[in-house]
């Protein structure tokens, strides 16, 4: 069809949000940059740049000086959705060692330092056999360590998905012995040995697949102006906030909200937000 614009193939495309990433973000792309992220020849990371050119004709600007291409003033976004949250988890990532440096599209990060995470102990071959287990739907026999028994104990568990607390890694599984879908430590998991099929139906198991919405917002006894404040931190309309989480995942998140202690256990300006209500989510709005 005349005038219809070339469907670009996914490598292209690729490669041209890379380049408006490097000039929303960095401010600035050249040739090496796509050569060294995507191991491309000279000529074809030319051709992506004339491409970029042909396609954002106002977003980028030939500096000598800086033999780069630098964001014009008219910039606008073409191939890339801007996500400020996306750019600092991969910014903690590759700090954190959670993403390899080169894997990241952020050529020069900006220093950056976070609490310390402990290490968890996860073994890499009893991952790879809970990961097995919940594509295939089969059981599997682990040894155990929990904290109401002082010797680990062999137990068979169906898991069928991996859950995070912020600190620890979880795997949500039907436990033979106790009857119940329950949270398992992969850390506390020392070995993994026999498989067979599973029994058990993720469908059953209501408190993973049931969201429930926790409904936050600023400390009653703080100022009106430090409650502005802590509205502006989260994203608060009206004063309030809405945080949607597994029902499995409540304890977890309201501890990691600092929500699960009295709220006369710390000071206003401590503990900051309160929990104003907690239900179900409403289908429209899943």
């Amino acid at each position: 069809m005349p005038g219809a614009e070339v469907v670009l193939k996914w490598g292209v495309e690729r490669r041209l949000e890379f380049i408006e990433f490097r000039l929303y973000w960095e401010g600035g792309v050249n040739r090496s940059d796509i050569i060294e992220a995507f191991d491309v020849s000279v000529p074809q990371a030319s051709k992506d740049l004339t491409l970029y050119q042909e396609r954002a004709p106002r977003n980028a600007v030939y500096d000598k000086s800086a033999k780069r291409y630098v964001a014009s003033n008219e910039f606008q976004p073409c191939f890339l959705k801007p996500d400020a949250g996306q750019y600092l988890n991969q910014l903690r990532s590759v700090a954190e060692g959670i993403l390899a440096s080169s894997a990241s599209w952020i050529a020069h990060s900006p220093p950056y330092a976070g609490p310390p995470v402990p290490a968890r102990g996860v073994n890499n071959d009893t991952l790879r056999t809970v990961l097995a287990a919940i594509r295939q739907k089969q059981s599997v026999e682990v040894k155990y360590q929990s904290l109401s028994s002082d010797d680990p104990r062999w137990r068979w568990i169906a898991p069928h998905a991996i859950g995070f607390d912020g600190f620890r890694w979880h795997i949500r599984a039907f436990c033979e012995v106790d009857k119940s879908f329950k949270d398992f430590l992969l850390s506390r998991i020392i070995e993994a040995r026999s498989v067979r099929p599973s029994g058990a139906s993720p469908a059953d198991d209501s408190d993973w697949n049931e969201l429930i919405t926790l409904e936050i917002g600023p400390h009653p006894d703080l100022s009106e102006s430090q409650k502005r404040i802590i509205a502006l931190d989260y994203g608060m309309r009206g004063g309030r906030a809405q945080i949607q989480v597994r029902k499995a995942l409540r304890y977890y998140a309201l501890r990691r909200l600092g929500l699960d202690t009295p709220q006369d256990a710390r000071r206003p300006q401590d503990q900051q937000i309160v929990l104003l209500r907690e239900g179900g989510v409403d289908e429209n709005h899943r």
